[in-house]
């Protein structure tokens, strides 16, 4: 049973899928700690703005976003393949391994550190390893619990917008149901996760939330954008790979049916 659950080329490419989302999801709230200069990194001179009366607005970003772009993207390809269940499923697995990461976090940023290891890197410019180590993995609650109801929130609204254009042009467009999903669920993403982390946990003023949140939308607009062809790529190599029988017969299970992914795999 086990051994041939595991040379079932749908189950090898759900496990696939589900480690590279629950992986780069939970990478993604790591690094996102860091901000960087999107102006910089393109090698352009930086130029301030306003925006909702807001003054002095750039292109700084988390770290993280670099990464959410490829989450929705898979989150497209899974619902096109196993449908909207299997797409909740494996968010509900990434906010429960995401929540068990950061409660590992603060348990070992709250054990006794070691005095060697304290001044261990001083040469190197870090005089106090614990102080570093918990200016890293430590994030205020309100950041988390934002960025995990957005994530969860935002998953919901990329599956249910991908499903209605879906059903409106069948297997066409597969670009317009993709992007066009992608784009919605960005900004409900964007503007929950600062309106819970820093309007209701920071008290930021509505201005200042709409305007870094239109910001923050713009650069993951244009991405989300630019990687549909990453889309179509990934698409065709799994039909090649599935055959054109069995990737007809899922997505025809995905889209009608809508079985949890259990039910697809005993059906072939």
């Amino acid at each position: 049973m086990g051994k041939n659950l595991l040379n079932d080329k749908p189950t090898k490419l759900f496990v696939i899928f589900t480690s590279f989302f629950v992986a780069n999801a939970l990478i993604a709230e790591c690094i996102g700690g860091k901000l960087f200069s999107l102006e910089q990194l393109l090698g352009l001179p930086v130029h301030t703005f306003t925006l909702f009366g807001e003054k002095g607005l750039a292109y700084t970003l988390t770290a993280g976003v670099l990464l959410w772009p490829l989450e929705f993207v898979m989150t497209d390809i899974v619902n096109e393949f196993f449908g909207p269940k299997a797409v909740r499923r494996i968010s509900y697995i990434a906010v429960a391994l995401i929540s068990y990461a950061f409660i590992m976090f603060m348990v070992a940023m709250n054990v006794p550190a070691d005095s060697w290891w304290l001044g261990s890197s001083a040469t190197e410019g870090i005089p106090d390893m614990q102080k570093a180590f918990v200016g890293i993995f430590g994030q205020g609650m309100w950041i988390i619990l934002g960025s995990l109801t957005a994530f969860l929130v935002s998953q919901i609204v990329d599956v249910t917008v991908f499903h209605k254009i879906k059903r409106r042009t069948g297997e066409k467009h597969v670009w317009l149901r993709a992007t066009g999903s992608t784009i919605v669920s960005q900004l409900v993403d964007s503007f929950i996760v600062l309106f819970i982390a820093f309007k209701i946990g920071k008290d930021w003023s509505w201005q200042r939330v709409l305007a870094i949140c239109m910001v923050n939308y713009s650069y993951k607009f244009v991405v989300a954008v630019a990687l549909t062809p990453l889309i179509y790529f990934i698409e065709h190599r799994i039909v090649r790979y599935l055959g054109h029988e069995t990737a007809a017969k899922m997505k025809a299970e995905a889209m009608g049916k809508e079985h949890p992914f259990e039910e697809v795999v005993a059906n072939e």
